[in-house]
């Protein structure tokens, strides 16, 4: 019979290429499973019991009660860069491999996401598509927005994707562009014009800010009351890494008070999430559904990495990205 395989929360995945369900299929049984967003441990290592290989996306959580309740799951091969929804110790401890997808995969992908967003919630741009499909022309006045060019922008966490945010702000539109990130790349930044400085200084000074860094237990909350205190009033903010890198109720507050002028977020805690969720509401928000990756050329790299990896395991051979420790 071969291996079982969970496809797990993905939409995207074997959807607009099905030749990366026909290989998995080469390989054992294919299966669809859809979790709540948030679940995680018994929950889920019972969601999982049949399954020796997990695709996943962002969620649900890998955590190290999932791993003491299921420890024969031999491969988590996710769609996506990121894991932090995986306990990457407890799945080594297990002999689980949990590997990734290459880093420049997503670079352009979720980089120009990242800028449409933003200029979406600046020239306010599906407000005025909503207000076009229900005939209230008149209405147009409402949606004047902000524009990008030789203004200031920050970028949080400079790296793979931030970089590429940061090349197409200041050669696209002229802007200056400040970088914070504990990585410094002085030759890249000397070309691009790109400026290191401390968080401190990016939030005083840019007008519209890019949220790109990873997630860890240094930048959970990165944005919160007190940062907002520091920011430029009347800034935009935009988010395609993580959710969590926002405080959000530090973040609601910042937009009924004006500092924040918008706020564009691809990403949420939970996905999806609740009905009433209060970005969902708001008028200053514009929220999306994790779309920033979901161009055909980077889910048709995304997908032929995670079932290569599948293979690889089948062959025997080493995983190609794995982040498990050895």
């Amino acid at each position: 019979m071969g291996l079982r395989i969970a496809i797990v929360n993905s939409s995207s995945f074997g959807r607009r290429f099905p030749e990366h369900i026909e290989r998995l299929e080469r390989l054992g049984q294919v299966e669809r499973v859809r979790v709540a967003g948030d679940c995680h441990g018994e929950e889920l290592a019972e969601a999982l019991a049949p399954f020796d290989v997990a695709i996943s996306s962002v969620t649900p959580f890998f955590d190290a009660e999932f791993f003491e309740r299921k420890r024969d799951l031999r491969l988590i091969a996710r769609h996506g860069i990121g894991y932090n929804n995986v306990d990457v110790e407890a799945a080594a401890a297990c002999g689980c491999v949990v590997t990734i997808v290459s880093a420049e995969i997503e670079r352009d992908a979720v980089a120009e996401g990242s800028v449409a967003l933003l200029m979406d919630v600046m020239r306010h741009v599906s407000d005025s598509h909503v207000a076009a499909s229900e005939g209230r022309w008149a209405d147009r006045a409402q949606f004047v927005g902000a524009g990008l060019s030789h203004k200031v922008a920050g970028i949080i966490g400079c790296g793979n994707i931030g970089s590429r945010v940061a090349e197409i702000l200041g050669g696209g539109f002229d802007m200056e562009v400040l970088a914070c990130d504990p990585v410094r790349r002085d030759e890249w930044a000397g070309a691009h014009g790109v400026s290191y400085v401390s968080l401190d200084e990016l939030l005083e000074r840019a007008d519209v800010v890019s949220m790109n860094a990873s997630l860890n237990e240094t930048s959970v909350g990165l944005l919160g009351a007190s940062a907002f205190a520091r920011m430029r009033r009347g800034a935009y903010v935009v988010n395609c890494a993580r959710a969590d890198l926002v405080d959000q109720d530090a973040m609601l507050a910042a937009l009924d008070e004006g500092v924040v002028a918008g706020y564009a977020t691809d990403v949420m805690h939970d996905e999806p999430p609740a009905a009433d969720h209060p970005y969902l509401h708001h008028p200053k928000v514009l929220a999306t559904t994790h779309i920033s990756a979901y161009t055909v050329e980077c889910l048709k790299d995304m997908g032929d990495k995670c079932v290569a990896d599948v293979e690889r395991l089948v062959a025997g051979e080493a995983p190609v990205n794995a982040v498990t420790p050895a």
